[in-house]
């Protein structure tokens, strides 16, 4: 079978960057490839030479991209329509994420004015939570993967492959057999909710960079994107950890090195990036894959997602020498009550350590933080940017809280009357995506009117984009990656781009 797999147009509309490749989609399509299936991707939100990147100031641009899908003579739209027409697949695949929602469904409906018998399926975070509105909003869309896509996809692709079965004919079908699939049986939406999770992470390919639809336009540091584990043990509230699970899976670590030797051989990264969602949950697994590259040469620099409460200074000290330049944390609020809504379980005590910790380490650190939390009130937010300036990361951002399905932030909104449990599918096109799920979009909080909301946000934004102009932290980004433009000037002339897009 001719499989077309698509990253979703989101950024690239508005013409920001959008760095790395879709890797959820290459462990799909390696799997497939593996299996004889003939398979592209298509990352249509790569954009190479974008100037944006102030990404607190995100949603100004969200108007723009509702426009420019419901505009046929957008460039990006006619690309899908050619690529349709070039590769001529017989399935499109459509990663989907909440903000991209309306993009995924403008995919669909091209895939079916391209060939109306070209099955469409959808995957990803927010598939996977609302499968069923999806196949209730709209036709275009066949199946839809619940959960972890590679072992349920290609038992869906070898069971359409060896059928007969049209779009539309649910008879002699052996779908029910297939767990983690959605579909329609007639007027009848039917979600086999059963899902496989692969317990031996190893037993998949690496991902399948090779098959990417404009190779050439990646740098050495947008192929560097690695996936060590899946899971995560915690139940932060704003998270939908529920697709994965929080039962944490582990790739060895011999399988990571041989892909990170593979991948530095073939496109020359050096600058390679764990999105882990925590990376350091397991201490004694870390120290041994830092151990491991040191004792076998490979010297790389690489970055990852942990939290305050999973460091410690031995820990650090052997992550640096081992080429770790960046680390990515979330701190999330100011206030100790939004804390423990969002069922963070980490103390104030414990944030202040940890800045210590990466400071003493020379380890560039990113702190994320929210605000827009339901119930949160501007001495909330006031405490957050108080926060702020007392723990000093070398890069700080902001962003309102959207209410993600799946998320228990999301069923705290639904009972404080800011959030519907549904939308339609022109909701999708009308709101824009930091609204998606709404009420009413002049009411993102319940302790505070909607303007007084806007000038808070305002302020806060401002304040955290003056802290990141700050020469320190413009000091402190490139010394952390200084070994990296020593080995590709590419990436500091990129950097430099970026940067004056930016301020």
């Amino acid at each position: 079978m001719k499989i077309l797999l698509v990253d979703p147009p989101f950024y690239r509309f508005f013409n920001y960057f959008n760095r790395y490749f879709p890797l959820g989609l290459s462990y799909l399509s390696a799997t497939l490839k593996k299996a004889g299936h003939q398979v592209t991707i298509y990352d249509a939100d790569c954009n190479k030479n974008a100037k944006g990147m102030d990404y607190t100031r995100l949603p100004e641009k969200y108007r723009i991209y509702l426009k420019e899908l419901r505009n046929p003579e957008n460039p990006i739209i006619k690309e899908i329509s050619e690529i349709f027409v070039k590769y001529q697949p017989d399935m499109v695949g459509v990663t989907v994420m909440t903000p991209k929602a309306a993009s995924a469904f403008t995919i669909a409906s091209l895939a079916k004015k391209f060939n109306k018998n070209c099955y469409v399926v959808f995957g990803g975070p927010h598939a996977a939570l609302k499968a069923d509105e999806i196949l209730k909003n709209t036709k275009d869309v066949d199946f839809v993967v619940n959960g972890e896509g590679e072992a349920v996809l290609l038992e869906l692709v070898n069971t359409l492959n060896l059928s007969s079965t049209l779009i539309g004919d649910s008879k002699n079908n052996n779908f029910g057999t297939i767990p983690g699939i959605a579909y329609r049986d007639g007027d009848k939406i039917v979600c086999n909710n059963t899902k496989k999770f692969i317990d031996n992470l190893d037993s998949l390919p690496f991902p399948d960079r090779e098959t990417l639809l404009g190779l050439d336009t990646y740098t050495s540091e947008d192929m560097g994107l690695l996936m060590g584990s899946r899971g995560c043990p915690y139940s932060c509230s704003y998270c939908a950890t529920q697709i994965w699970t929080r039962k944490v899976r582990y790739r060895s670590l011999t399988n990571i090195v041989e892909e990170i030797k593979y991948v530095h051989q073939r496109y020359g990264t050096r600058q390679f990036t764990f999105k882990d969602d925590s990376f350091t949950v397991n201490r004694k697994r870390v120290m041994e894959f830092c151990n491991m590259l040191m004792n076998e040469g490979i010297k790389i620099n690489w970055d990852c997602n942990t939290r305050v409460d999973l460091v410690d200074p031995e820990l650090l000290r052997t992550m640096k020498k081992a080429g770790c330049n960046s680390i990515k944390v979330g701190i999330e609020s100011g206030s100790e009550r939004i804390l423990k809504l969002m069922d963070k379980g980490i103390t104030f005590e414990r944030i202040q350590e940890a800045a210590r910790l990466f400071r003493e380490a020379g380890i560039h650190w990113t702190a994320y933080f929210m605000m827009g939390i339901p119930t949160e009130t501007k001495e909330d937010v006031k405490n957050t940017l108080e926060l702020l300036y007392k723990i000093k990361p070398s890069f700080a951002s902001i962003g309102v809280y959207e209410p993600f399905p799946g998320t228990r932030l999301f069923d705290v909104g639904v009972e404080h009357g800011l959030v519907n449990r549904e939308m339609s599918y022109e909701d999708f096109f009308t709101r824009i995506p930091s609204d998606y799920y709404l009420k009413d979009v002049n009411r993102r909080v319940d302790t505070m009117d909607f303007g007084d909301f806007v000038t808070l946000e305002n302020e806060v934004k401002d304040a955290f984009h003056n802290y990141n102009k700050g020469v320190m932290r413009i000091f402190e980004r490139a010394k952390a990656r200084s070994s990296v433009y020593l080995h590709n000037p590419r990436i500091f002339f990129s950097d430099i781009e970026k940067f004056l897009g930016w301020v």
